[in-house]
């Protein structure tokens, strides 16, 4: 099974020790609420806990395969779009996870990103309080 097919199977079974070795050890994801990435294994896997208990009725809808240059060296990466549909906090989300690998196959770059508005709104508080919760980033200043 290739890496997006194990990748796809490990989210929607909610399986998280299974991204463990999907990912590499420093793997870029960059999210749709947060305008610098998530930095290195350690977090992002910290990410996905979180993302695996925040979204409600999480489904893939449509898979796609290609290259897409990558945004750490602009070289072009073999790649997957894996299209999607949640909810979060009563709101439906409507998405697509750009997956691009390294030359093991590995998942080196991660690119999410979700429509409408309000459903990226309220992605990204229940997000934000998973990750203070789970001690994985500061409680913001501004609260």
């Amino acid at each position: 099974m290739e890496t997006a097919e194990r990748f796809r199977a490990a989210v929607e079974k909610g399986e998280l020790a299974a991204l463990d070795n999907l990912f590499t050890e420093d793997i870029r994801l960059y999210s749709p609420v947060k305008f610098t990435p998530f930095e290195g294994k350690p977090l992002v896997l910290g990410l996905f806990g979180v993302l695996l208990r925040t979204f409600e009725d999480f489904r893939y809808i449509g898979h796609f395969e290609g290259t897409a240059e990558t945004s750490a060296d602009g070289e072009d990466a073999p790649s997957a779009i894996l299209l999607f549909r949640a909810t979060v906090r009563g709101k439906q989300i409507h998405g697509i996870d750009l997956l691009q690998f390294d030359e093991t196959g590995r998942i080196k770059e991660f690119t999410v990103m979700v429509r409408p508005h309000s459903a990226v709104q309220a992605l990204g508080q229940a997000v934000l309080a998973g990750l203070v919760a789970d001690g994985l980033v500061p409680e913001p200043a501004d609260r």
